[in-house]
Order: C-alpha cells, then sequence, then structure tokens
C-alpha cells in the first residue's frame, strides 16, 4: 500500500470514529475518498482549486471546535497558501492538519508547477507549525494517529515513493537505526533507505527522523559518538543544519548537508532521475559521506 492509499485507509477510519474530523479537498484524491464522500456526506468537501480559502475555511471549522484535514499537492497547499497557514492558524493557535503530495519532485513530469523543493524550509519558519515526513505508509498511519487532534496546525509530507523497511516510530522522536564511531547520519523520511544503502560496512550511526519540528535534539546529542555529523534531506539541503548546530553547540563539530541543491529545477523526466542529477542516489550519497569521513 502506497502513502495516498494509507491516507484514504486512516482518514475514513477516523472519520467513523471522531466526529470532529472534516475532510477538504483541493480537487486532488476526489476519486480515492469516494466512499468517504458517500458515508460523511456532511464531514468531506472538495473546495476545488481554492487552496488559499480551503486554509482559511479549515481554520474556521477548528474555531467551532472540529478538526480538519486539508489534502492537496505540495506547491498548493504551502506555497500558495502560506499567508493563510502563517495568520489563520500559526497566529490564532489554532489545529489543523495539511496533507501534501508530489514533493519534493514526485510529480517530476509536470514540471516547476508541481515541485516543492522549498515546502519543509517555509514552513519551518511559522512558530508553531509542526512538519512530519513520514518514510512509508504505515509511518504515516502510526504518526498521524497520535498527533491529528493535538490542537497544533501539522505538516504531513507524503511521498510516492517509501522506504521498503517499516520503523516503529513515535511523534517527536528519532530513531536509531545503527551505531557507529566515525560519523553520525541524519536521515529524514523516505531518504533513509538510500542512506542506509550508502552507509554499508561504514562505522557510523544512522538516526531517522520522521518529526522534523518538533526536532529531537536529545537523540543526536546521546547518540554523537563523533564531531562529524552528515544530514541527509529530501528537500532543500541544510533545512535542520541550526537545529543540529543548537543541538551540539557544547561541542564543536563538521556538519555535511546532503540534499536537495538550492536551485531551480528545470528537467523533466522521472524522480529517479532528478534524483541521480542532483546526487541523491546511494552511491553518490556515499561518497559525499566517505569524503567528510575521511578528508
Amino acid at each position: 500500500m502506497n502513502m495516498r492509499q494509507q491516507l484514504v485507509k486512516t482518514v475514513e477510519s477516523i472519520l467513523a470514529q471522531d466526529e470532529r474530523l472534516v475532510l477538504l479537498l483541493g480537487d486532488i484524491g476526489v476519486f480515492g475518498f469516494r466512499k468517504a464522500f458517500e458515508s460523511f456526506v456532511d464531514r468531506v468537501y472538495n473546495i476545488g482549486i481554492l487552496e488559499q480559502s480551503t486554509i482559511s475555511l479549515a481554520a474556521g471549522l477548528s474555531m467551532e471546535g472540529f478538526i480538519p484535514v486539508v489534502h492537496t499537492i505540495a506547491p498548493f497547499i504551502v506555497e500558495r497558501s502560506l499567508e493563510q497557514l502563517k495568520i489563520d492558524f500559526c497566529y490564532q493557535l489554532l489545529g489543523g492538519n495539511f496533507i501534501s503530495v508530489g514533493a519534493a519532485y514526485d510529480y517530476a513530469a509536470l514540471g516547476c508547477t508541481h515541485h516543492c523543493p522549498g515546502d519543509v524550509g517555509i514552513l519551518k519558519n511559522l512558530p508553531g507549525m509542526e512538519i512530519i515526513l513520514p518514510g512509508t505508509s504505515g509511518e504515516f498511519d502510526t504518526l498521524f494517529r497520535q498527533v491529528y487532534a493535538n490542537n497544533n496546525p501539522t505538516y504531513f509530507r507524503l511521498s510516492e515513493r517509501q522506504n521498503s523497511t517499516e520503523h516503529k516510530v513515535s511523534f517527536g522522536r528519532a530513531e536509531v537505526v545503527k551505531q557507529g564511531e566515525l560519523a553520525t547520519v541524519i536521515a529524514v523520511g523516505p531518504i533513509l533507505e538510500a542512506v542506509i544503502d550508502a552507509c554499508k560496512e561504514l562505522d557510523v550511526t544512522i538516526l531517522y527522523y520522521t518529526t522534523v519540528i518538533p526536532f529531537d535534539a536529545d537523540t543526536l546529542k546521546k547518540n554523537a559518538a563523533s564531531s562529524k555529523v552528515i544530514l541527509c534531506e529530501p528537500y532543500y539541503r541544510g533545512v535542520l543544519s541550526s537545529e543540529i548546530i543548537r543541538a551540539m553547540k557544547s561541542r564543536p563539530i563538521t556538519l555535511e548537508c546532503i540534499g536537495i541543491p538550492h536551485k531551480m529545477l528545470t528537467n523533466y523526466g522521472l524522480a529517479a532521475e532528478h534524483d541521480a542529477h542532483l546526487g541523491l542516489t546511494a552511491d553518490k550519497i556515499r561518497k559525499k559521506i566517505e569524503r567528510c569521513i575521511y578528508e
């Protein structure tokens, strides 16, 4: 089951259990939620291509005691609706769930209008916004159920691709995948599988983060035997660098950031072709890790 299929299954399950939940779609996922439209006619709506208005509508529902879930493609929910997320939710301290697909370039064939490698960096600047990147469909189910009703604005970044191995994840906590001495490698969400392949036979620690914000500083501090930290992110590189530096402020570190270069992506094709072009395949990640360790 992919993440979008899991999204439908999870949300439909909670709609049946929690009458506060309201689903708002932006003309995306309408077919997938066709049963929900029939079963919960007063709590599932396709608002259409009106993303800014949809966020404001969700804020109004939150004010009235409902728990809104908004779902559409990443650039539309984040970049087009940024002011509404900032003012309607974060400024007013309202809870809501914003679930995207397509970032960073899962919809590579559709070009830049459907790319969104900047979403995590953008939302990280909104005080109070929680950011979650599950690596598998099951991890999404676990994390969503843990936090959907916690009265905070929460962004769930779903991917068309997922790790082959599922981990026992918990909101706000990183998982220790492997322990070693030469470096600490941080892998965020669906990039974990490439990182594990890249680190085969390397004496390094691998920490797996599905919650980006709030950042789990304690797990990093307790599992950083080396002064070398390598951050691997599936969005514009370096977004978590300030959190890492703050967590390790009592000791000097060398920080290497691996992720999408901060430039416009003008090529079309497959997401895997973008990975290869941008140096995010396992072999290219390994070369960068080895360079950081041994040079």
